[in-house]
């Protein structure tokens, strides 16, 4: 059944019979792959959410408003293999893909983003790998977030593995932003008139989320410095 679904999947995208053939003879390996970056995963949220506890605790105020997490699909994977030109393997998907495994937090200040990048990582058992920063150097779309690719240790029945796992942070803004931008650039059936004047739409609208974002932080530290 995983099998059939896979190579559908990967039909569908046209992906050539070698790919197709990778996937299929590596189901198992595949799958407990997979159940590594869940684990991850879980690891990278945990890590979240105890930080979220501690400000809560110590400061009364919580810097994380939601967390959510992903896991690229067969597909996903099959697709970055090919376009990147990498090898067809177990291990190249270990060592060239490094946003298999995906944890977005979404904070209420921008403030609060660099805060909790800097204690995350501080944690000694948390490596970090790159970081993209397009807060301060947003794409020319206007889309603004923190990116980390970071390599952190889940503990098996009987070994240790160290598994990469990307972490994007951002504003609500952001994230809303973020949201609509990635609907419309999926959407096929747009004429080609209008997308340069939704793309000068949707970024004006970044402009006008980061100077929310500012004018809302500088509030919040109004409130906190005069202790209103």
């Amino acid at each position: 059944m995983i099998k059939e679904q896979i190579r559908d999947q990967i039909i569908k995208e046209l992906i050539d019979d070698n790919i197709i053939d990778m996937f299929q003879n590596n189901i198992r390996p595949i799958n407990q792959l997979m159940s590594y970056y869940r684990c991850a995963i879980m690891e990278v949220e945990t890590k979240f959410k105890v930080l979220d506890e501690q400000f809560s605790l110590q400061y009364d105020r919580n810097p994380i408003e939601t967390i959510k997490s992903r896991l690229k699909s067969p597909e996903g994977i099959a697709k970055k293999l090919k376009r990147k030109d990498f090898p067809f393997s177990i291990k190249s998907i270990e060592e060239n893909i490094n946003d298999i495994a995906g944890v977005r937090v979404i904070c209420s200040f921008p403030e609060d983003i660099y805060l909790l990048a800097e204690c995350l990582l501080q944690q000694d058992d948390v490596k970090l790998i790159e970081v993209k920063d397009y807060i301060k150097n947003p794409k020319p779309n206007g889309y603004r977030s923190l990116h980390l690719i970071i390599e952190i240790p889940i503990f098996l029945a009987n070994e240790k593995k160290n598994m990469k796992v990307e972490v994007q942070l951002r504003t609500i803004a952001m994230d809303f932003w973020a949201s609509l931008e990635h609907k419309l650039s999926y959407k096929k059936d747009i004429p080609e008139e209008k997308t340069d004047i939704l793309s000068k739409e949707l970024f004006e609208c970044a402009e006008i989320s980061a100077d929310l974002d500012s004018r809302m932080e500088k509030i919040r530290n109004s409130i906190l410095k005069n202790n209103w």
